[in-house]
């Protein structure tokens, strides 16, 4: 090892006490995440910042719902995670901080210079990023503070636990083996870098393939799927290729890299940049964002059985379902739901959150928020129904339209821009909206009066979708059970003037004659209307989609699939283009958006109605 590339410069800076400090993230992102959950499972007490709040509350969740994949060496109900929006209550009492916002210099450095000013003194500060040299960094802090700075370069934990150690060109000597200890008992196998480098050891060697591949690509040589199956074949089988591994880093940050690269070393671009640049403004930045990179969206979202790299399910969300509680005693079925949370892959077991609910079955969640809202149906023929919220790891739950406001609460959708809610009422015939906290509660659709009576079934309202974009929102009236009586209906957000919502004369049919639809998806971007079907075979127990034309009319009903047992929930992935469903027999479902692909797990761990997506 060079002596002179960690000098050694100790003078009153002592190496900081853990004991009641945390770990400090910046950035609650796909690696933030994953950093924090390594420090959590060793039982560190680890603080999470991101400006944005739905990325801290998705940070939190994973960590929580996939703490198990990072073998913790605590019970996972003695965590130490919190989120934060605010830099100075995030990392004042930290012993370390990790910086993982994205890789744009100006930005880390003045990262850098704000905590300079709300950390201890003795504080350690790394960044994780892949490219640039903490050195550089360093540009508007202290030299002082430039010796408590250096590279910790992570690549994607659980999977790949390595972590890359790099001085600043004054980092203190003793700063290296004292983190070498405390990554090792938190599970990482750090190594140290002899001398400064950019890209430090596997990067700056993958820098070099990945720019030929790109060479290979911008000049037509190959597909990307070619490209992958050849080094496939050639140097890794069941590893992870490189187009794969762009798409999952994000084609916007390859870029941001490369021109770092680039201008560094005076290297000569071919067309990468430019060739990158196209996927770019095309918004095509890989697996994070709905039209895909390299590959189509959803590409790298798998599913248990299937093949996986440490790169798959970057970008998966995570599952929150509903059990009915009917596979329990009779005497309990009524007070036996549950809220559990799982993978997209199916892997990560079910854990129940919220238990001891009143036969819950519609479920939405409001990222800005950080909650979950479900309704409780209560039993049947009485009107005890409830709209219930809770944060999104359970706690903190609350009624939010009180028992018998409304009958029997059916599928809820969220309008987050808005900041209000939609529900159905099945035997109350009524369609509701509110606030995300269940005041403002007003009727939309009034179909009939339960007191006097709702044997009518036609009438009953279940699924309910919201189009937003479209100023529309749609819903499905059941029918008798294998009745083919059930239909689709839609109208507008507003409420026509002067008019109710019995009186209201811009309620549209759009399809009639139907098995027992039930839950109901709308897709604006793809134009597409999705539901689930719970009817007599051979068109019911299915998941069906209708097509939107020039006029706005939908059109072309086709049947994805078919076979479900009692067909319930469904949500849409639109940023991975998936469907994922679940039936009354206990399983979840998942399809492309043209109902190939199936996919089958989670089963027979209860009785599912709705579900809900929390993006990672």
């Amino acid at each position: 090892m060079a002596t002179d590339s960690r000098p050694s410069t100790m003078t009153k800076w002592k190496l900081p006490p853990t004991i009641n400090r945390s770990v400090g993230i910046l950035g609650a992102g796909v690696l933030g995440r994953r950093i924090g959950a390594c420090w959590a499972s060793a039982g560190y007490k680890v603080n999470i910042r991101d400006p944005d709040a739905q990325q801290t509350h998705g940070a939190l969740q994973y960590i929580k719902n996939e703490l198990w994949r990072y073998k913790p060496t605590i019970s996972p109900d003695k965590i130490s995670v919190h989120g934060f929006q605010d830099l100075r209550p995030a990392v004042e009492d930290s012993w370390l901080v990790i910086e993982c916002v994205p890789e744009k210099l100006d930005l880390k450095i003045n990262t850098f210079a704000d905590l300079e000013k709300a950390v201890r003194p003795d504080t350690i500060l790394g960044t994780n990023s892949s490219s640039y040299k903490s050195r550089e960094l360093a540009a508007k802090v202290k030299p002082e503070t430039a010796k408590r700075m250096l590279n910790m370069h992570y690549y994607i934990p659980p999977d790949i636990r390595v972590v890359e150690l790099m001085t600043s060109g004054s980092t203190h000597e003793d700063i290296f083996s004292f983190l070498e200890d405390h990554l090792k008992r938190s599970g990482m196998l750090p190594v140290i870098a002899h001398r400064e480098s950019t890209g430090f050891i596997l990067n700056r060697v993958w820098a070099a393939i990945k720019r030929e591949c790109l060479m290979v690509l911008s000049e037509g040589v190959a597909s990307p799927e070619e490209l992958d199956m050849v080094w496939n074949e050639m140097f890794v089988k069941n590893g992870v290729p490189p187009c794969e591994l762009m798409d999952s880093v994000g084609l916007d940050t390859v870029s941001l890299i490369e021109q770092h690269y680039i201008e560094e070393r005076n290297l000569h671009d071919p067309g990468v940049i430019a060739f990158l640049q196209k996927y770019i403004e095309e918004g095509r930045l890989g697996a994070k964002c709905s039209k895909g990179g390299l590959y189509p969206p959803g590409y790298t979202t798998k599913t248990a059985g299937q093949q996986q790299t440490p790169y798959d399910n970057l970008h998966a969300p995570s599952l929150y379902i509903l059990d009915l509680g009917l596979n329990n005693e009779p005497e309990e079925e009524y007070q036996r739901g549950r809220i559990l949370v799982g993978s997209a892959d199916g892997q990560t077991p079910l854990r129940t959150i919220v238990d001891h609910q009143s036969m819950p079955d519609g479920i939405a969640l409001c990222p800005s928020e950080g909650k979950i809202i479900w309704g409780n149906m209560g039993v049947p023929n009485k009107n005890d129904g409830s709209i219930m919220s809770c944060n999104l790891d359970g706690s903190d739950i609350k009624v939010i339209v009180a028992s018998g406001t409304v009958h029997t609460p059916k599928q809820i959708a969220v309008d987050d821009g808005c900041s209000k809610m939609y529900f159905s009422d099945r035997e109350g015939m009524r369609v509701f909206r509110c606030n995300i906290d269940g005041s403002g509660l007003e009727v939309l659709i009034r179909n009939g009066d339960w007191a006097t009576g709702f044997e009518d079934q036609t009438q009953w309202c279940v699924g309910l979708g919201l189009a937003p974009l479209e100023g529309k929102f749609y819903w499905t009236q059941k029918g008798p059970s294998k009745g083919s009586k059930g239909r689709i209906f839609r109208a507008n957000i507003r409420t026509p003037h002067g008019h109710d919502a019995s009186t209201r004369t811009d309620i549209e049919c759009l399809f009639q004659g139907l098995p027992e639809p039930i839950d109901i998806e709308i897709d604006e971007e793809g134009k597409f209307m999705y539901w689930t079907d719970r009817g007599e075979l051979p068109r019911g127990n299915s998941l069906n989609r209708a097509e939107m034309g020039p006029d706005g009319q939908y059109a072309n009903h086709k049947i994805l699939a078919r076979n479900l047992h009692e067909a319930i929930g469904i949500t849409l992935d639109r940023k991975n283009r998936h469907i994922y469903a679940t039936d009354l027999g206990g399983a979840v479902y998942r399809f492309n958006m043209d109902g190939t692909g199936r996919k089958k797990f989670y089963e027979d761990e209860g009785s599912f109605a709705g579900i809900a997506l929390c993006d990672k």
